[in-house]
């Protein structure tokens, strides 16, 4: 893990592309995984409400659990993937990424929203995505 790392705001423009294409893996993976819990409490309520008491030979449950255990699992990957290039996947959907940086001597946080062209503001680490400010040009 790159807990070290800091990032010019070059660096942060460079990386962009493949952060994007991450997190849209990831948020159509966790859309689908939404998607398929939903539909697994619902078969579960409804076989509950209807199911015999004769006790079942196979759980009726075991491959849609292990499919949503998988999800979970390829979801965890892909968040950890944004830790091991040293940024910090802050919201999902919209998507929210700082990278830490050093601006005038201090920590800060260059920060980039779904939906911008590049990375082109920045932070404090205890102003949050509200104290953001434009990056000063180099």
């Amino acid at each position: 893990m790159m807990e070290n790392k800091r990032f010019t705001l070059d660096e942060a423009n460079d990386l962009l592309p493949q952060l994007k294409e991450d997190l849209l893996k990831l948020q159509q993976l966790t859309a689908q995984f939404e998607e398929q819990f939903v539909l697994y409490q619902k078969t579960k309520a409804h076989h509950k409400k209807f199911a015999s008491p004769v006790k079942e030979k196979a759980d009726p449950f075991f491959e849609i659990e292990g499919q949503l255990d998988f999800m979970r699992m390829e979801t965890d990957m892909l968040i950890e993937n944004f830790s091991r290039k040293g940024v910090l996947l802050k919201m999902i959907s919209p998507g929210l990424i700082d990278f830490p940086a050093v601006l005038d001597g201090e920590d800060i946080l260059i920060c980039w929203k779904e939906g911008e062209e590049h990375v082109s503001h920045y932070h404090g680490w205890n102003d949050g995505f509200m104290g953001r400010k434009p990056f000063p040009e180099a």
